[in-house]
Parts: structure tokens; C-alpha cells; sequence
């Protein structure tokens, strides 16, 4: 079977180069006929998968752009709420080094959602 396939692929070779000019116009014909074929399926049975990668939307009126002081102040109650964890750690003499660190990073973050950069 397998040297069966490789002489029709052989004589399949040998026809394309006596007559090029035939099989440049079947290829060209089959071409344009799968071509036809997409627009149509595409025009008239659309795939629902298509289409579903969408771009990140740079400009948009989403909620977060509509209600920045609300998730700002969400954001800032969160700190607040950790940097108090982290005084009753302090009046435990509890602290560590990680924390003195965390303390420092949630002082800036919520200063910087106070002034709003």
C-alpha cells in the first residue's frame, strides 16, 4: 500500500511537470472555488467561536472609570483596616522585620490613594 501511494505521487509529479500550464489552472480553479466556499460559509453560517479574543478596552465608561472614589475608598479602608491588625501586633511587641516593611508599603499606597496619583 504504501509503495502503491508513492508511485500515484510519483506519476501525480510527473503529469504537474509535463503540463504546467494544466495544472496551474485546476490548482488556481480549486483555489478560488475553497475561497468562494469560506466567504460563503462565513457570510451565511458564522461560527459562534468567532471573534471571542477581544482587545483590552483602553477607553471606555466602565464602572471602575465611573466610580474611582468609591474603589478608592474601598482600597483605603482595606489599609486601614490592615495597618490596625498591625498596631495591635505593635502593642503585643509582636512586630518583625516583614512587618515594619508592610507598614511602610501601606503608609505610601494609602497616601498615594488619598492624593489621588
Amino acid at each position: 500500500m504504501n509503495t502503491t501511494l508513492k508511485q500515484k505521487g510519483q506519476k501525480w509529479l510527473q503529469w504537474a511537470v509535463q503540463n504546467p500550464k494544466k495544472f496551474f489552472t485546476y490548482s488556481m480553479i480549486l483555489l478560488s472555488v475553497s475561497f468562494i466556499g469560506s466567504l460563503i460559509q462565513g457570510v451565511f453560517f458564522p461560527s459562534e467561536t468567532a471573534f471571542k479574543i477581544r482587545p483590552p478596552v483602553l477607553y471606555s465608561k466602565s464602572k471602575m472609570s465611573q466610580n474611582p472614589s468609591l474603589n478608592n475608598d474601598k482600597e483605603m479602608e482595606k489599609i486601614v483596616n490592615e495597618l490596625k491588625t498591625l498596631k495591635v501586633k505593635r502593642d503585643q511587641n509582636a512586630l518583625e522585620k516583614e512587618d515594619s516593611l508592610r507598614i511602610d508599603y501601606l503608609f505610601n499606597q494609602y497616601q498615594k490613594l488619598k492624593n489621588g496619583h
